[in-house]
């Protein structure tokens, strides 16, 4: 299922559209459009949980035959992650686009840790929405069956999870992903670029943590101003000619004091888009970690043919173990033949296995570089944009702050005349 599933996609690469390969996303509008909070079990035992409505509107008249013209499933959280544990046993080449967070990280004062908070289900619902398009967008993941039958089909999709034994394939993938893997040989461009996740990991890690106790700084500063403000209020009441100025000051301290709220909102969606490269880091590493896996077979395949020979000339020169010249116990001519045939077997057999595994590695190798290539291109765009989004937020924060500190330094120079 999973080598035709590849081969479909393989083939719609052939479609091209403006020099470029036709993705979904050229024929339809994908959303996540709102979030809804239900419950499971008995009235005295509960289970919440959220679930999010995906929206699908097609946008090519062509396509409205083959997808329908509108379509909408709600989805929980753990059938978005299913979907990508799909997609990363079937497209281990691939560096696949990370679900939003959880929980929350880089938690701070302002921000609330409950999964269940609003602002955090609406962060999380733009970032599931961000998820399906970058799979939409992508010219090899965005024909995948299973994908778009999630993209439509409710209670159908997960049937075909569960039949088709990919929860199983996880289950198996991730064993194999916590194995330790020495090898004898290793690609030097991929270990490069495995070095280079883990070195993008940390940055991107050290520099959420210290955004975090910046805007913790911010908020607490700001907000430190409002007893400016009360201050002010509570003084002009006994000042008769500087009373209307002191009180307009302590209005300006209170604009001061609230206005960090809608700027720390802005600032934790970049902080958003940092974390999703964040986790894109952790997805290079492990198309970096299935390489060094497929590797290790071709390593171990090429020992067994090895010792097979081995094995082989030992036999065909008479040669016995320890065991066999203890007892005195010889293969007769008639024994040794049957041996030599029967591991000239297990030889080919073997052979045949580190051909199609160096086959496989080299397919692998080449699809993982040149979607690497095109994740570096993709995030050269992207963090540029963030960082300085991030750049003109701090600027817009600090002109409001200082067009209020110039409000209060008026206000109080024209009392003064």
């Amino acid at each position: 299922m999973t080598e035709n599933t590849e081969e479909n996609n393989q083939n719609s690469l052939t479609l091209v559209k403006n020099g470029q390969p036709d993705t979904l996303l050229n024929h339809v509008e994908i959303s996540v459009s709102e979030s809804e909070r239900r419950a499971n079990g008995s009235l005295n035992i509960r289970d919440y949980y959220t679930v999010y409505l995906v929206e699908v509107k097609v946008t090519d008249p062509e396509y409205h035959s083959k997808l329908g013209k509108l379509t909408t499933v709600w989805r929980r959280y753990t059938e978005f992650e299913q979907l990508r544990d799909y997609l990363d046993v079937t497209y281990p080449y691939v560096i696949l686009p990370p679900l939003p967070e959880k929980r929350v990280m880089f938690g701070w004062q302002k921000i609330s840790s409950d999964t269940f908070d609003p602002n955090f289900i609406d962060r999380r619902r733009a970032g599931l929405e961000n998820f399906l398009l970058r799979i939409a967008a992508h010219p090899v993941l965005t024909w995948d069956e299973h994908f778009i039958e999630f993209l439509q089909q409710e209670e159908g999709w997960r049937e075909s999870y569960k039949a088709n034994g990919y929860l199983q394939l996880v289950e198996s993938k991730l064993k194999s992903l916590s194995l330790a893997v020495r090898l004898k040989k290793t690609d030097p461009k991929i270990e490069e670029y495995k070095q280079y996740g883990i070195t993008l990991h940390n940055n991107l890690n050290n520099l959420l943590k210290a955004r975090s106790r910046v805007a913790e700084k911010q908020y607490t500063v700001h907000k430190l101003h409002a007893n400016y403000g009360r201050v002010f209020s509570e003084w002009s009441v006994i000042e008769k000619e500087m009373g209307d100025a002191l009180q307009k000051t302590g209005h300006y301290f209170d604009s001061l004091a609230s206005s960090i709220d809608a700027s720390l909102e802005d600032e934790e969606l970049l902080a958003d888009q940092l974390k999703e490269y964040l986790f894109f880091a952790i997805s290079l590493q492990n198309v970096c970690r299935n390489y060094e896996i497929l590797q290790l077979q071709l390593e171990d395949a090429e020992e067994n043919v090895a010792n097979k020979n081995v094995e082989r000339t030992r036999v065909q020169q008479g040669k016995t173990g320890l065991i066999s010249r203890l007892f005195g116990a010889v293969d007769t001519e008639e024994v040794r033949e049957f041996k030599v045939n029967q591991l000239d077997q297990q030889i080919e057999e073997g052979a045949v296995v580190v051909n199609n595994t160096k086959e496989s590695l080299s397919e692998f190798s080449a699809k993982a570089l040149s979607d690497i290539e095109m994740f570096q291109h993709q995030k050269l765009l992207d963090l540029r944009e963030t960082l300085a989004s991030y750049a003109f937020l701090q600027l817009k924060t600090a002109r409001k702050g200082l067009n209020t500190w110039i409000q209060i330094r008026d206000c109080l120079q024209n009392t003064l005349q």
